[in-house]
């Protein structure tokens, strides 16, 4: 990042008496101090998002696993169930009720995926700062000289 002089006993950082930086010079120090805000604001935004990316990826990665496992495993003990049912209960209808715990199964699976991905959150910080740094910038109505002082009479 650049150079920022903060500090009184800095070159160039006077308070302005007996300072002899001309317009042009105090306004490239002005240009270079919102380019390295705006460049600090970016790389805390960047910091922010990969966290949440890594906790959304980490959710994700979760429930696909689970939902393959669970299709692999489950075939076997869905049809064993429906052979079970079958028992007591028409063919066609035990299968009709195996398929319905197989849907409350999924179902269940994709709630628990959405309460993983729900948890991610926006960059709060980066939100922040943004607001303060805007502003920060805006003028303050005290500032603004009337119309008044603008005329030479």
């Amino acid at each position: 990042m650049g150079y920022l002089p903060l500090t009184p006993d800095e070159p160039g950082a006077g308070n302005g008496a007996g300072d002899d930086r001309s317009i042009g010079a105090l306004v490239k120090d002005a240009t270079t101090h919102m380019s390295t805000l705006v460049r600090a604001e970016v790389e805390l935004a960047k910091a922010e998002l990969v966290g949440e990316v890594k906790k959304g990826v980490k959710g994700s990665v979760l429930f696909i696993v689970a939902l393959t496992v669970a299709l692999y495993s489950s075939f076997f003990f869905f049809f064993f169930l429906a052979e079970l049912l079958s028992e007591w209960l028409p063919r066609w209808a035990s299968f009709a009720i195996v398929f319905g715990i197989m849907l409350l199964v999924a179902g269940l699976c994709a709630f628990l995926g959405y309460q993983r991905v729900r948890k991610i959150k926006a960059p709060e910080r980066t939100i922040d700062s943004v607001k303060q740094t805007a502003a920060a910038l805006r003028p303050k109505q005290s500032e603004q000289p009337a119309s008044s002082e603008l005329t030479t009479g």
